[in-house]
């Protein structure tokens, strides 16, 4: 087929530049991500339940790769080990972000949302305990409901959020980081059954190198780090610790500094170029071969009746939800942190509830605490059970929340005589009732941008 400048276009060749510059941003936006994330979970659950199973159990055990390097893998083991690494990647860069220049820089910003993240993965891991112990069950899973999905709960948010504060979305986005980092060192310290040490040690030499070239002497150059990426890959997967270590910590080795005075934080303008990738790639093609379990009346069932996956399901339904807002009132009531301006308790608790979507990591984290497939299959049907549960939930209370703001802001800019001034600003004592007023402003839907993330300027960018 002929394109616009004569040249041949074939139907599956790469796209034209400002077509993937299209695609590129799309993918950068949470509620793009979130579909993604989403329609690969249903092609897998469609897939996995109709006559198609057994093609789909092919595809996704069969073995390729480098066997005398111990990397002769399936399909399912390279998504979850290979391409998870670069979610993990993008999550430690915004993780490193908020640290030097964002929420988290400021201890007295940064103490409600981490005091709720470390609540939202404490109560979940006792909830599990809890309720998998007094039926009989193990702690083998406890880890499994401790983790927050930020591409599914940013995506819900966005799809809801049009007059919600903004804060909401930074609170929310802080304790999602904070959370996939206690998921990585809970793989890290819980989940490595033996350690190769000459492996751990090149690794580790490996991500020196890569501190070295990239903080110290600010090599530039994509094909300096990318071979040197997938050896400290590989070293990080042969010494025994999961692979996706190795993302998480070249992630939060990137630089922050600007480079110059007007030039972009490497973290940023890195992390920015390779989401792309972690949304439109790397997570939907875990989730296309994590989340292909048997939905049917037998494994419902034992989803309700075994005690480990009803403490999966109901750590991420129930135990989320008290773990953040309990968190979250008991670091304002007993510290003095406070909440950002802008937001109340119902809000949070809202926003709780939405932390009950455990999927990408709860997913991996449950593949490494049950090994046998059998009892992978219940516990992945307890955490879309649990996470499908927790965002109907949170879906019907942000919509109440965003009602309360919707109602705030067409108050506060009614104009019913059309002279351009808000009718509320000209009414006795309206200023002075508006200076006291500790309510939050409501937020425009027109002002709001949608791009995405909190390093998303690199768009207006190029």
């Amino acid at each position: 087929m002929p394109h616009r400048n004569g040249r041949p276009r074939t139907v599956l060749g790469r796209l034209p530049l400002p077509e993937r510059a299209f695609v590129a941003k799309a993918l950068r936006t949470e509620t793009v991500g979130g579909i993604v994330l989403l329609a690969a979970a249903a092609v897998a659950l469609v897939w996995a339940n109709t006559p198609l199973r057994r093609s789909y159990e092919e595809v996704r055990d069969f073995h390729f790769g480098i066997g005398a390097l111990g990397l002769d893998l399936s399909v399912a083991h390279w998504t979850a080990d290979g391409l998870l690494a670069i979610f993990f990647f993008v999550a430690g860069a915004e993780l490193k972000r908020e640290l030097v220049v964002g929420e988290l820089r400021d201890p007295k910003t940064a103490t409600v949302p981490v005091v709720a993240a470390l609540g939202g993965m404490a109560i979940p891991a006792l909830f599990y305990g809890l309720v998998a112990t007094s039926r009989g069950g193990t702690w083998n899973g406890w880890a499994v409901p401790m983790a927050t999905d930020i591409a599914f709960a940013l995506g819900v948010l966005a799809v809801i959020d049009t007059h919600l504060p903004s804060a909401l979305r930074a609170f929310l986005l802080t304790l999602a980081i904070v959370d996939d980092l206690g998921a990585i060192i809970v793989i890290a310290v819980f989940y490595t059954s033996t350690i190769h040490l000459p492996a751990l040690i090149g690794a580790v030499l490996g991500l020196g190198l890569f501190f070295h070239l990239h903080d110290r002497r600010q090599v530039h150059g994509w094909y300096w780090y990318i071979p040197l990426a997938l050896v400290i890959w590989g070293l990080t997967h042969a010494s025994g610790v999961h692979a996706t270590v190795a993302g998480v910590a070249m992630g939060l080795l990137l630089r922050v500094a600007k480079d110059g005075e007007v030039g972009h934080r490497p973290a940023e303008h890195i992390a920015h170029l390779v989401r792309p990738v972690s949304a439109g790639v790397a997570v939907p093609l875990f989730a296309l071969f994590a989340a292909g379990v048997s939905v049917s009346g037998d494994t419902l069932g034992a989803v309700v009746t075994g005690p480990e996956t009803l403490g999966v399901a109901l750590g991420l339904a129930a135990g989320k939800v008290l773990g953040v807002f309990g968190g979250t009132y008991l670091a304002i009531r007993f510290t003095r942190a406070q909440l950002s301006p802008g937001l109340a308790l119902a809000d949070v608790l809202a926003l709780a509830m939405l932390a009950g979507v455990g999927f990408t990591v709860s997913l991996l984290i449950g593949e490494l605490a049950y090994p046998n497939p059998a009892d992978q299959e219940h516990i992945k049907a307890a955490v879309l059970l649990g996470s499908l549960t927790a965002a109907l939930a949170a879906c019907v209370l942000l919509r109440l929340r965003n009602t309360k703001y919707r109602r705030l802001y067409e108050a506060e800019t009614a104009d019913e005589n059309a002279d351009g001034i808000p009718d509320i600003d000209q009414s006795d004592g309206a200023m002075g009732r508006r200076q006291s007023s500790p309510g939050p402003k409501p937020v425009n839907p027109d002002d709001r941008r949608r791009s995405g993330g909190p390093d998303d300027p690199l768009d207006a960018e190029g």
